[in-house]
């Protein structure tokens, strides 16, 4: 498997966390799930074009298919998706509230959706950024255009300073009381704090914190140590085991343990086992 990845130069890097790619051969059929991350992410399938997502339901899973380019907002749930999506696939992570400079919409409303590209730059652009893409002669060079796209999208907009605070706050001890001293520092009242973080981030402040929290979890459990779960909910900021387990198998489907025996390569990727 090849993966690059890079924090883009200034001022973009204040927004994206990373913009990466991916080559891998092809693999037998298989359907991984995706956790939770906190981050928005740009996804283009640059094997075909096409995204394939699938929903668990009473009567199996059912398969949504949208466009190949796609923007994912902040989830809260774990996603399914094909493994042969992942063979040829380029991408960007953003930082909290990164999207506010690119798109329009606001974070809230982009939340739990795979918001296809088109919809937010239109299909001429979205069309030509896959096809440059796949006509890079190199990786680095893929990179080098993911890059360029952003600096020509770029506009200054910047969380309001109150969500800012907040999210250096909240990812130095992500727990129900540093929420309440945050409120109690800024100079918004409690409910329009909540409102501009949400819009913002994507999640409210709390949501947040909780994503914080499972996957600081996740990527200790993913090292693959013998682990005391016990002692890990602890040091994550759980009040005691049966919550830490409660809150892992809200985000992931998943109890700690089996996250574990499925895990992959990639953190937040889990082999996904079904039932003939």
């Amino acid at each position: 498997m090849l993966y690059l990845h890079r924090r883009p130069a200034p001022p973009l890097d204040a927004f994206v966390e990373a913009i990466w790619f991916c080559r891998s051969e092809p693999r037998p059929h298989a359907l991984e799930r995706v956790l939770p991350s906190g981050s928005a992410q740009l996804i283009i399938n640059l094997a075909e074009d096409q995204t394939r997502m699938y929903d668990s339901t009473a009567r199996g899973l059912v398969c949504r298919i949208a466009p190949g380019s796609v923007l994912s907002g902040v989830s809260t749930r774990y996603q399914i998706i094909d493994t042969a999506e992942t063979q040829h696939v380029a991408g960007i992570v953003f930082r909290p509230g990164g999207t506010l400079p690119f798109v329009v919409p606001p974070a809230s409303e982009l939340s739990n959706l795979d918001v296809p590209l088109e919809c937010i730059c239109g299909a001429a652009t979205t069309r030509k950024l896959r096809e440059q893409l796949l006509a890079a002669p190199r990786p680095d060079a893929a990179l080098n255009l993911l890059e360029r796209w952003l600096a020509a999208a770029f506009r200054e907009r910047a969380c309001h300073p109150a969500v800012t605070f907040a999210l250096q706050q909240f990812h130095g001890e992500p727990s129900v009381a540093r929420i309440a001293a945050v409120k109690n520092a800024i100079g918004l009242s409690p409910k329009r704090f909540i409102e501009r973080f949400k819009a913002e981030i994507g999640v409210t402040p709390k949501r947040y914190c909780r994503l914080l929290r499972f996957q600081r979890a996740v990527k200790i459990a993913h090292a693959g140590t013998p682990l005391d779960w016990a002692q890990l909910a602890l040091e994550c900021g759980y009040f005691d085991q049966a919550h830490f387990i409660h809150e892992f198998r809200e985000f992931s489907g998943l109890t700690p343990s089996a996250y574990q025996a499925a895990t992959t390569s990639f953190q937040n990727h889990v082999t996904f086992l079904q039932s003939n």
